[in-house]
C-alpha cells in the first residue's frame, strides 16, 4: 500500500467528484483515484456536476475549469454551499494568472494543468490546509507544455489550420510542422 492509499484509506468520506468534459481523462482519472482509495463519481458537465452535488454533496472534487455548458468555478461554489469543508482541486489546458486567482477565490485548493497526473491530483487534495503539496516528481517540460496548448486551440478551431495559426500569432507552415511532430516528452 503506497503512503497516498494508506492517507486515502484514513479518511472517514471518500467520496470524490470528478469533472471533466474529456471522456478519456475523466475515466483514466476516476479509475486512478479509484485504485488509490477514493469513491469517484465522474461527470462531463457542470449541469450533471450540480445536480450530483445536490444529492450528495462530496468532501473531494477534481474539476475541469472550461466545459462546454459552463465553467468549473460554478460547481466550486454549488460544492462549497453544500458542504464548505469540501476539498476541491481545479484542472485546466489553460493555466494563466487569472483563472487561477479566480479558483482559489471560488474556493479551489489548488490548480494543476492537464494532463495532471493522478499522484499530483491526490496528493493536492490531502494536502494540509495551510501547507502547499510538493512539487510533482515529473513535471511537463516546457516544450510539452507548449505541444499541449497548441493541441488544444487547434482543437477549439475545429482542427483548422489557418485559424489556429493566426490565434497563436505563429505562421501557417511553423504550425503544420509542429503538428506534423509527436509530442515532447
Amino acid at each position: 500500500m503506497t503512503d497516498l492509499s494508506a492517507a486515502v484509506a484514513e479518511l472517514a468520506d471518500k467520496s470524490l467528484l470528478v469533472l471533466d468534459d474529456d471522456a478519456p481523462l475523466r475515466t483514466r482519472l476516476g479509475r486512478a483515484l479509484e485504485q488509490r482509495g477514493f469513491e469517484p463519481i465522474l461527470v462531463a458537465t457542470v449541469a450533471e456536476a450540480v445536480a450530483a452535488v445536490k444529492i450528495k454533496a462530496p468532501a473531494y472534487a477534481v474539476l475541469d475549469l472550461r466545459l462546454e455548458d459552463g465553467s468549473g468555478l460554478t460547481v466550486v461554489e454549488a460544492i462549497h454551499a453544500a458542504r464548505p469543508d469540501a476539498r476541491v482541486v481545479m484542472l485546466t489546458g489553460y493555466g494563466n494568472i487569472a483563472t487561477a486567482v479566480a479558483a482559489v477565490k471560488a474556493g479551489a485548493l489548488d490548480y494543476l494543468p492537464k494532463p495532471a497526473d493522478a499522484d499530483d491530483v491526490a496528493k493536492a487534495l490531502l494536502a494540509q490546509k495551510d501547507h502547499s503539496p510538493a512539487p510533482p516528481e515529473n513535471p511537463m517540460s516546457a516544450d510539452r507544455v507548449r505541444w499541449e496548448h497548441i493541441q488544444r486551440v487547434y482543437e477549439l478551431c475545429g482542427h483548422n489550420v489557418s485559424e489556429t495559426a493566426r490565434r497563436l500569432n505563429m505562421h501557417r507552415r511553423t504550425l503544420q510542422r509542429i503538428l506534423a511532430k509527436r509530442a515532447p516528452r
